[in-house]
């Protein structure tokens, strides 16, 4: 050891948004707002035996109306469960899906884990980075849409996947994830890969948040992925896997 001091930066990455307190968010609602939210969040409550198991419906509820987690949406959601604002920021900066800083009508996430990086995620992201001009808040300046990348959506045989507002859009390319996202923003109907339209970010909060989806229910499932199809294509050719080798003694294990 030589003495010499060494700094290490403890907390958050500093590319990670801040704990939710980004500038200007409202800090407490006005009393429409708050009647409205409240008439909301009692039926959410309802639901439950303990009320505190309502605390991520009613995170997604304060988005709907945010588009993110405000410090108003927390102390909201901590009053009604009598919880305090740690046992909820907790929660809520455990899981991505809630947000903490202003989402634009439409959260466009880039997959680039393992396989999607391979099958050209990556240049998905930049590209559509680069397209929609996009600063340090990762939102379009006429808030559109809110670009970021994802981690894994267990989708890897449609690689790569684009989502848009957790929506699935298989076998991405450059070219059709800028066609897509100029269709968001021209105010173009939108279907997933497999799903009905696209509802905004703060609509599909509302369904999140447990609220009937007032869509029709048509176009679920989507085309087969590759496993599946070569699945069926092993059952109708009458293929199958060779058997294991046969171990010491005779018996295969």
């Amino acid at each position: 050891m030589n003495g010499a001091r060494k700094f290490i930066q403890l907390g958050r990455p500093p590319q990670e948004a801040g704990q939710f307190n980004y500038p200007g968010a409202p800090q407490s609602y006005p009393p429409e707002v708050k009647e409205r939210l409240s008439a909301d969040a009692q039926q959410i409550i309802a639901r439950y035996p303990q009320r505190r198991s309502a605390l991520q419906p009613l995170l997604h509820l304060v988005q709907s109306h945010d588009s993110y987690v405000t410090p108003a949406g927390l102390a909201f959601v901590a009053e009604l469960l009598e919880l305090t604002g740690a046992e909820l920021a907790a929660v809520a900066s455990f899981y991505s899906m809630y947000r903490r800083k202003p989402t634009g009508d439409y959260l466009v996430g880039v997959c680039t884990n393992t396989l999607c990086a391979v099958m050209g995620g990556d240049a998905i992201h930049d590209t559509l980075k680069e397209h929609l001009q996009i600063g340090d808040d990762d939102t379009t300046a006429d808030g559109k849409v809110t670009l970021e990348r994802i981690e894994c959506n267990a989708a890897c045989d449609c690689a790569p996947v684009v989502m848009v507002n957790w929506e699935f859009f298989d076998q991405q390319s450059p070219e059709s994830a800028r066609a897509l996202v100029d269709s968001l923003r021209a105010g173009e109907e939108v279907r997933p890969t497999r799903g009905m339209p696209l509802e905004t970010f703060k609509e599909t909060a509302r369904v999140l948040a447990g609220f009937f989806d007032e869509r029709p229910d048509d176009g679920q499932g989507g085309p087969a992925g590759p496993t599946l199809a070569g699945l069926q294509f092993a059952h109708e050719h009458q293929m199958a896997a060779p058997d294991a080798p046969a171990a010491e003694g005779g018996a295969a294990k």
